[in-house]
């Protein structure tokens, strides 16, 4: 006669330890599905910050006269923008005798850096845009 006891099921420990393994395995799939989430999240702000950047980047020497320096802001929703425009050459824009090209206008060429940051996930974040801009400087005084 056989055993019945033998084929009557799972044991208690059998059973704990199918509920620790579908426990671990719904945890690192948890993990999965919130690590994703927040790489989407801080994609998304990167791609915020580039758009903002690139706005930045656009509007300079339009309506204004280049000038060497920084400028800096806010721009809402936690984002900070930095402009920086440093000379980077200059030409004549006269033509003629020395004395007329002095006292002519100049073009100045200027590197121009854009830098939008943000604060995200405990750490500081940022984007940087570099690009060049031609300026007319002013004649020189007599």
């Amino acid at each position: 006669m056989p055993d019945d006891r033998a084929e009557a099921g799972f044991t208690l420990l059998e059973v704990l330890v199918a509920f620790i393994i579908a426990a671990l395995a719904l945890g690192m799939l948890f993990q999965g599905a919130v690590g994703g989430l927040r790489s989407a999240r801080v994609s998304g702000q990167y791609q915020e910050a580039l758009s903002r950047a690139r706005s930045h980047l656009a509007a300079i020497g339009h309506g204004s006269r280049m000038m060497a320096g920084e400028q800096q802001g806010e721009d809402g929703r936690g984002f900070h923008w930095r402009v920086r425009t440093l000379p980077a050459g200059s030409v004549p824009v006269a033509r003629g005798d020395a004395a007329t090209v002095a006292r002519g206008p100049v073009a100045v060429l200027f590197d121009v850096a854009v830098t939008v940051s943000w604060r995200a996930e405990e750490a500081t974040r940022m984007v940087t845009l570099e690009g060049r801009r031609i300026g007319i400087a002013p004649p020189a005084a007599p």
